[in-house]
């Protein structure tokens, strides 16, 4: 299983961005992926995850409002829009899936078995 995660850059306060994430390696094309971001000195936080399984998806509290997850299962794969954009928003933004159908909780505390490369986002003016 491979993730491949692009669309970060630098972008205004205010600003939006859109995360993309691709998949491959999934022999059945179901499970579950989330979005997650580490800024600098913090720890790693959840930001959504979508379970394909019963069709929940979580958002975490710091970006929820803001955050809009959207996944084409045709083509594995998942994006991340991001609206009104604000300078702590700044860090790198990873995608990752699981194959397990309890992956996604709403603490985002389950460790992800497969992770994507980080994609890095700024927001400064």
């Amino acid at each position: 299983v491979q993730l491949q995660a692009s669309g970060g850059g630098l972008v205004q306060p205010g600003g939006s961005l859109t995360l993309s994430c691709d998949v491959t390696g999934f022999e059945n094309g179901y499970y579950a992926i989330g979005w997650f971001r580490q800024a600098p000195g913090k720890p790693r936080e959840g930001i959504v995850c979508n379970n394909q399984f019963n069709g929940n998806t979580y958002y975490g509290k710091s970006t929820k409002g803001r955050t809009t997850f959207s996944r084409d299962s045709a083509k594995d794969t998942a994006h991340l829009q991001m609206t009104n954009l604000k300078p702590e928003d700044t860090g790198v933004y990873y995608c990752a899936a699981d194959s397990w159908r309890g992956a996604c909780r709403e603490d985002f505390l389950y460790d992800f078995e497969y992770w994507s490369q980080g994609t890095l986002v700024t927001v400064s003016s």
